[in-house]
Formats: structure tokens, C-alpha cells, sequence
């Protein structure tokens, strides 16, 4: 009983986390929505299904376990803010250290690199 609970906190934390990532370019969405559905299946099926029918958080946990694929529009939304982000970092935050300002270009390339490895989904 004890994990169940525990695996259902879990997994409200990811979904949580999964939402902001919509939005928050770091945060990435899918991986955590995947966590939360792998705790969901374990903890309560009754969260698990209302989280694969909903009708925005579903289609990200469907489509990558159906297809292992991501959307066009989500690739290009998620690389573009992305470096828009990164890139005011590198500008405007840390402009006095170069150190800093190499470390997030090169994250910035580690996660378009990883964005771009998963295959397209075509619709």
C-alpha cells in the first residue's frame, strides 16, 4: 500500500513537472509524462486511464509509445524556444562569464541534438 502511494505521488510530481515542460523549454515534457504513466499503471489504473484519454496530455504519451516519434510542430516549437531562451541566457544573463556562456551553448546543442534524434511523426 505504502508504494502505491508513493508511486502515485510520484507520478502527480511528473505530470506536474510534464505540464510545466509544456511551457518551460528546459523541462522536458514527454519523458515525464512517460513517468507518470509508467507510475499511474502501477499505482492506479484509474489515473493511468484519464491521463492516456485526455485530450492534450494523451496524444504526447500515445504518440511516443506508438510511434516513438515526435511531432513537426513539437520539434520546431521546442528547438525554437529553446534557443530563444538559451540564447537571451547567453546574451543577457551570464555575459560576463564565458564559461557560462559556453556551458549553455553546448546544452543548447545537446538538446536540439536529442530533440531532432527522435524520428518525425508524419500525421
Amino acid at each position: 500500500m505504502a508504494v502505491k502511494i508513493a508511486l502515485v505521488i510520484l507520478g502527480v510530481v511528473s505530470l506536474g513537472l510534464g505540464i510545466l515542460g509544456i511551457f518551460l523549454p528546459l523541462l522536458p515534457t514527454t519523458p515525464l509524462l512517460l513517468l507518470a504513466a509508467w507510475c499511474f499503471v502501477r499505482s492506479s489504473p484509474r489515473l493511468y486511464d484519464w491521463l492516456l484519454n485526455h485530450p492534450r496530455l494523451g496524444e504526447y504519451i500515445r504518440n511516443f509509445r506508438e510511434h516513438n516519434a515526435i511531432p513537426l510542430r513539437v520539434k520546431i516549437v521546442s528547438v525554437t524556444l529553446v534557443w530563444l531562451t538559451l540564447g537571451y541566457c547567453i546574451l543577457a544573463v551570464v555575459d560576463k562569464w564565458w564559461w557560462a556562456q559556453v556551458a549553455l551553448l553546448l546544452l543548447s546543442v545537446a538538446i536540439t541534438w536529442h530533440i531532432l534524434s527522435y524520428a518525425t511523426l508524419k500525421k
